[in-house]
Protein backbone atom coordinates (compact mmCIF):
# COMPACT_ATOMS: atom_id res chain seq x y z
CA UNK A 1 0.00 0.00 0.00
CA UNK A 2 1.48 3.39 -0.91
CA UNK A 3 2.14 5.87 1.59
CA UNK A 4 -0.80 8.86 1.81
CA UNK A 5 0.91 11.96 -0.22
CA UNK A 6 1.94 14.38 2.37
CA UNK A 7 -0.07 18.14 1.82
CA UNK A 8 1.48 20.45 0.26
CA UNK A 9 3.64 22.92 2.43
CA UNK A 10 1.60 25.91 3.76
CA UNK A 11 -1.57 24.16 3.18
CA UNK A 12 -4.51 25.48 5.84
CA UNK A 13 -8.17 25.84 5.15
CA UNK A 14 -8.15 28.13 7.73
CA UNK A 15 -5.19 30.47 6.22
CA UNK A 16 -6.96 29.94 2.99
CA UNK A 17 -10.25 30.91 4.59
CA UNK A 18 -8.55 34.17 6.29
CA UNK A 19 -6.71 35.25 2.88
CA UNK A 20 -10.46 35.05 0.91
CA UNK A 21 -11.81 37.32 3.63
CA UNK A 22 -9.02 39.56 3.38
CA UNK A 23 -9.75 39.81 -0.77
CA UNK A 24 -13.25 40.78 -0.03
CA UNK A 25 -12.44 43.60 2.49
CA UNK A 26 -10.03 44.87 0.83
CA UNK A 27 -12.64 44.92 -2.44
CA UNK A 28 -15.39 46.23 -0.46
CA UNK A 29 -13.14 48.86 0.97
CA UNK A 30 -11.96 50.00 -2.73
CA UNK A 31 -15.90 49.87 -4.05
CA UNK A 32 -16.98 51.98 -1.23
CA UNK A 33 -14.13 54.24 -1.47
CA UNK A 34 -15.12 54.72 -5.48
CA UNK A 35 -18.33 55.01 -4.89
CA UNK A 36 -17.60 57.77 -2.18
CA UNK A 37 -15.01 59.37 -5.00
CA UNK A 38 -17.77 59.53 -7.35
CA UNK A 39 -20.47 60.99 -5.27
CA UNK A 40 -17.83 63.93 -4.03
CA UNK A 41 -17.49 64.73 -7.72
CA UNK A 42 -20.97 64.35 -9.22
CA UNK A 43 -23.36 64.47 -6.12
CA UNK A 44 -21.76 66.80 -3.04
CA UNK A 45 -24.93 66.73 -0.57
CA UNK A 46 -25.25 62.53 -1.28
CA UNK A 47 -21.20 62.25 -0.53
CA UNK A 48 -21.72 64.36 2.21
CA UNK A 49 -24.90 62.41 4.00
CA UNK A 50 -22.90 59.34 2.83
CA UNK A 51 -19.62 60.40 5.24
CA UNK A 52 -22.05 61.44 7.58
CA UNK A 53 -23.56 57.73 8.13
CA UNK A 54 -19.75 56.09 8.21
CA UNK A 55 -18.84 58.61 10.77
CA UNK A 56 -21.87 57.63 12.94
CA UNK A 57 -21.00 54.13 12.80
CA UNK A 58 -17.62 54.17 13.34
CA UNK A 59 -17.30 56.95 15.88
CA UNK A 60 -18.80 54.18 18.87
CA UNK A 61 -16.00 51.97 17.81
CA UNK A 62 -13.53 54.68 17.99
CA UNK A 63 -14.83 55.75 21.09
CA UNK A 64 -14.54 52.51 22.57
CA UNK A 65 -10.94 51.37 21.34
CA UNK A 66 -10.26 55.21 23.09
CA UNK A 67 -11.38 54.36 26.20
CA UNK A 68 -9.62 51.31 26.38
CA UNK A 69 -6.46 53.24 25.66
CA UNK A 70 -7.52 55.79 28.07
CA UNK A 71 -7.69 52.80 30.70
CA UNK A 72 -4.60 51.24 29.67
CA UNK A 73 -2.87 54.34 29.63
CA UNK A 74 -4.08 55.02 33.37
CA UNK A 75 -2.70 51.91 34.80
CA UNK A 76 1.49 53.21 35.18
CA UNK A 77 -0.03 56.60 37.01
CA UNK A 78 -2.01 54.23 39.17
CA UNK A 79 0.59 52.48 40.35
CA UNK A 80 2.98 55.76 40.51
CA UNK A 81 -0.06 56.97 42.99
CA UNK A 82 -0.24 53.87 44.94
CA UNK A 83 3.99 54.06 45.74
CA UNK A 84 3.75 57.68 46.53
CA UNK A 85 0.89 57.88 48.48
CA UNK A 86 3.04 55.08 50.76
CA UNK A 87 6.30 57.43 50.64
CA UNK A 88 3.90 60.63 51.34
CA UNK A 89 2.67 58.32 54.43
CA UNK A 90 6.32 57.66 55.92
CA UNK A 91 7.29 61.35 55.08
CA UNK A 92 4.68 62.68 57.39
CA UNK A 93 5.05 60.08 60.26
CA UNK A 94 8.67 61.24 60.44
CA UNK A 95 7.64 65.05 60.75
CA UNK A 96 5.17 63.74 63.28
CA UNK A 97 7.74 62.36 65.42
CA UNK A 98 10.21 65.49 64.53
CA UNK A 99 7.16 67.45 66.32
CA UNK A 100 6.84 65.45 69.06
CA UNK A 101 10.62 66.05 69.76
CA UNK A 102 9.71 69.60 69.82
CA UNK A 103 7.18 69.48 71.62
CA UNK A 104 8.79 67.89 74.60
CA UNK A 105 11.45 69.96 74.30
CA UNK A 106 9.50 73.23 74.41
CA UNK A 107 7.69 71.29 77.29
CA UNK A 108 10.69 70.82 79.16
CA UNK A 109 12.10 74.49 78.34
CA UNK A 110 9.01 75.83 80.40
CA UNK A 111 9.05 73.92 83.39
CA UNK A 112 12.80 74.59 83.92
CA UNK A 113 11.58 78.72 83.03
CA UNK A 114 9.27 78.00 85.88
CA UNK A 115 11.93 76.56 88.29
CA UNK A 116 14.12 79.18 87.60
CA UNK A 117 12.07 81.59 88.27
CA UNK A 118 11.17 80.10 91.51
CA UNK A 119 14.60 79.81 92.15
CA UNK A 120 15.78 83.26 91.58
CA UNK A 121 12.35 85.04 93.14
CA UNK A 122 12.32 87.29 89.37
CA UNK A 123 9.98 89.91 89.52
CA UNK A 124 7.30 90.52 86.63
CA UNK A 125 7.70 93.68 84.79
CA UNK A 126 6.59 95.55 81.44
CA UNK A 127 9.41 94.99 78.60
CA UNK A 128 11.19 97.74 78.34
CA UNK A 129 11.35 99.99 74.56
CA UNK A 130 15.01 100.22 73.31
CA UNK A 131 14.76 101.42 70.04
CA UNK A 132 11.06 102.34 67.17
CA UNK A 133 12.55 101.71 63.43
CA UNK A 134 11.59 101.15 60.20
CA UNK A 135 11.28 98.07 58.54
CA UNK A 136 13.02 97.95 55.48
CA UNK A 137 12.45 94.83 53.87
CA UNK A 138 10.79 91.27 55.13
CA UNK A 139 11.37 87.88 53.27
CA UNK A 140 7.96 86.73 51.33
CA UNK A 141 9.33 84.29 48.83
CA UNK A 142 11.64 81.81 50.80
CA UNK A 143 10.62 79.31 53.11
CA UNK A 144 13.29 81.55 55.77
CA UNK A 145 11.13 84.25 57.15
CA UNK A 146 13.72 87.16 57.81
CA UNK A 147 13.34 91.40 58.13
CA UNK A 148 15.87 93.71 58.23
CA UNK A 149 15.21 96.94 60.70
CA UNK A 150 17.01 100.11 60.28
CA UNK A 151 18.91 100.18 63.85
CA UNK A 152 21.40 98.35 65.51
CA UNK A 153 24.04 97.96 68.08
CA UNK A 154 24.48 101.71 67.94
CA UNK A 155 21.09 102.15 69.07
CA UNK A 156 21.00 99.48 71.65
CA UNK A 157 19.70 96.55 69.77
CA UNK A 158 21.28 93.56 70.51
CA UNK A 159 20.77 90.12 69.32
CA UNK A 160 17.83 88.33 71.28
CA UNK A 161 15.65 91.35 71.89
CA UNK A 162 11.98 90.68 70.82
CA UNK A 163 10.86 92.53 68.02
CA UNK A 164 6.55 93.99 68.14
CA UNK A 165 4.55 96.07 66.01
CA UNK A 166 0.92 97.66 66.57
CA UNK A 167 -0.89 94.61 66.13
CA UNK A 168 1.26 91.94 67.75
CA UNK A 169 4.61 90.35 67.52
CA UNK A 170 6.77 90.46 64.48
CA UNK A 171 9.36 88.50 66.03
CA UNK A 172 13.14 88.07 67.47
CA UNK A 173 16.87 89.48 66.66
CA UNK A 174 18.65 87.27 64.57
CA UNK A 175 21.86 89.88 63.84
CA UNK A 176 23.01 93.14 64.85
CA UNK A 177 25.65 95.62 62.90
CA UNK A 178 26.00 98.92 63.43
CA UNK A 179 22.81 100.67 62.30
CA UNK A 180 20.98 97.37 61.11
CA UNK A 181 19.63 93.72 62.50
CA UNK A 182 18.12 91.11 61.05
CA UNK A 183 15.08 89.93 62.46
CA UNK A 184 14.12 86.50 62.82
CA UNK A 185 9.91 86.93 62.05
CA UNK A 186 7.87 84.70 63.97
CA UNK A 187 6.39 82.50 60.65
CA UNK A 188 10.13 81.67 60.19
CA UNK A 189 10.37 77.27 60.62
CA UNK A 190 13.12 78.32 63.37
CA UNK A 191 10.67 80.90 65.63
CA UNK A 192 9.72 79.29 68.17
CA UNK A 193 7.12 81.21 70.90
CA UNK A 194 5.19 80.29 74.00
CA UNK A 195 2.05 81.20 74.06
CA UNK A 196 -1.04 81.20 76.35
CA UNK A 197 -4.66 80.97 74.64
CA UNK A 198 -6.93 84.36 76.12
CA UNK A 199 -9.95 82.98 77.35
CA UNK A 200 -8.48 80.60 79.53
CA UNK A 201 -4.69 80.77 79.79
CA UNK A 202 -4.06 76.96 78.20
CA UNK A 203 -0.01 77.26 77.57
CA UNK A 204 0.69 76.30 74.02
CA UNK A 205 4.14 76.50 71.73
CA UNK A 206 3.34 78.34 68.42
CA UNK A 207 6.13 77.82 65.61
CA UNK A 208 6.47 79.42 62.13
CA UNK A 209 5.75 76.74 59.09
CA UNK A 210 7.23 79.22 56.24
CA UNK A 211 4.62 79.99 54.07
CA UNK A 212 3.41 82.93 56.17
CA UNK A 213 0.94 80.76 59.17
CA UNK A 214 1.96 79.40 62.48
CA UNK A 215 1.53 76.31 63.82
CA UNK A 216 -0.16 76.00 67.26
CA UNK A 217 1.04 72.89 69.56
CA UNK A 218 -0.30 71.85 72.92
CA UNK A 219 2.04 72.47 75.76
CA UNK A 220 -0.02 70.72 78.54
CA UNK A 221 -2.34 69.31 77.86
CA UNK A 222 -2.72 66.42 75.25
CA UNK A 223 -6.41 66.28 72.91
CA UNK A 224 -7.22 70.00 73.70
CA UNK A 225 -9.76 71.06 71.51
CA UNK A 226 -9.36 74.87 69.82
CA UNK A 227 -12.19 76.72 68.59
CA UNK A 228 -12.02 78.79 65.30
CA UNK A 229 -10.91 82.78 66.70
CA UNK A 230 -8.76 81.45 69.18
CA UNK A 231 -6.66 84.45 69.97
CA UNK A 232 -3.11 83.35 71.72
CA UNK A 233 -0.56 85.66 73.15
CA UNK A 234 3.13 85.41 74.49
CA UNK A 235 3.36 83.48 77.73
CA UNK A 236 6.85 84.82 78.81
CA UNK A 237 7.75 81.73 79.51
CA UNK A 238 11.14 81.39 78.17
CA UNK A 239 12.38 85.16 79.01
CA UNK A 240 12.22 86.37 75.71
CA UNK A 241 9.13 88.04 75.36
CA UNK A 242 7.20 89.58 77.47
CA UNK A 243 3.62 88.30 78.42
CA UNK A 244 0.22 89.81 76.63
CA UNK A 245 2.14 90.12 72.89
CA UNK A 246 -0.36 89.37 70.18
CA UNK A 247 0.32 86.56 68.29
CA UNK A 248 -1.73 84.41 66.26
CA UNK A 249 -5.29 84.25 65.59
CA UNK A 250 -6.96 80.54 64.70
CA UNK A 251 -8.12 80.04 61.48
CA UNK A 252 -10.21 76.46 62.18
CA UNK A 253 -11.41 74.16 64.82
CA UNK A 254 -8.50 71.15 65.44
CA UNK A 255 -7.24 69.43 68.18
CA UNK A 256 -3.58 69.29 69.62
CA UNK A 257 -2.35 71.09 66.48
CA UNK A 258 -4.15 74.40 64.92
CA UNK A 259 -2.96 76.37 62.23
CA UNK A 260 -3.13 80.23 62.73
CA UNK A 261 -2.52 83.43 61.07
CA UNK A 262 0.04 85.82 62.79
CA UNK A 263 -1.58 89.07 63.58
CA UNK A 264 1.21 90.96 63.09
CA UNK A 265 1.79 91.65 59.09
CA UNK A 266 5.74 92.29 58.72
CA UNK A 267 4.63 93.59 55.11
CA UNK A 268 1.92 95.74 56.06
CA UNK A 269 4.32 97.53 58.55
CA UNK A 270 6.51 100.46 58.48
CA UNK A 271 8.12 100.61 61.49
CA UNK A 272 8.40 98.27 64.70
CA UNK A 273 9.63 98.56 68.51
CA UNK A 274 12.76 96.83 69.76
CA UNK A 275 12.01 95.57 73.21
CA UNK A 276 14.41 94.59 75.78
CA UNK A 277 13.69 90.51 77.16
CA UNK A 278 11.35 89.72 79.32
CA UNK A 279 13.61 88.35 82.14
CA UNK A 280 17.28 90.41 81.32
CA UNK A 281 17.51 92.85 84.26
CA UNK A 282 18.05 96.53 82.96
CA UNK A 283 21.52 98.00 82.02
CA UNK A 284 23.01 99.70 85.60
CA UNK A 285 23.66 103.11 84.61
CA UNK A 286 27.49 104.07 84.57
CA UNK A 287 28.90 105.70 87.76
CA UNK A 288 29.74 109.69 87.26
CA UNK A 289 33.37 110.13 87.44
CA UNK A 290 34.67 110.82 90.45
CA UNK A 291 32.22 108.70 92.52
CA UNK A 292 34.86 105.77 94.06
CA UNK A 293 37.16 109.23 94.49
CA UNK A 294 34.24 110.40 97.05
CA UNK A 295 34.65 106.52 98.48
Amino acid sequence: MAPPRKPRPGFSRRAQFGLFLGYVAAALGAMVGAILLVLSFFNPPAYVAARGILREATTPVSSGLDWMRRQVADIPPGVGGYFGVMGENRRLKGEREAEKKLVERARSLVIENIRLRRLLQLRDREGQTIATARLVNASGSSTRRFATLNAGLWQGVRAGYPVRGPEGLVGRVLEVSPNTARVLLAVDPESIIPVRRVRDGMPAIATGRGDGLIDVRVAGIANMPYRAGDVFVTSGAGGIYPPGIPVARVLKNARDTAEARPLANPDMLDFAQVQRPYLLPPAQPAPPPGAEAKK
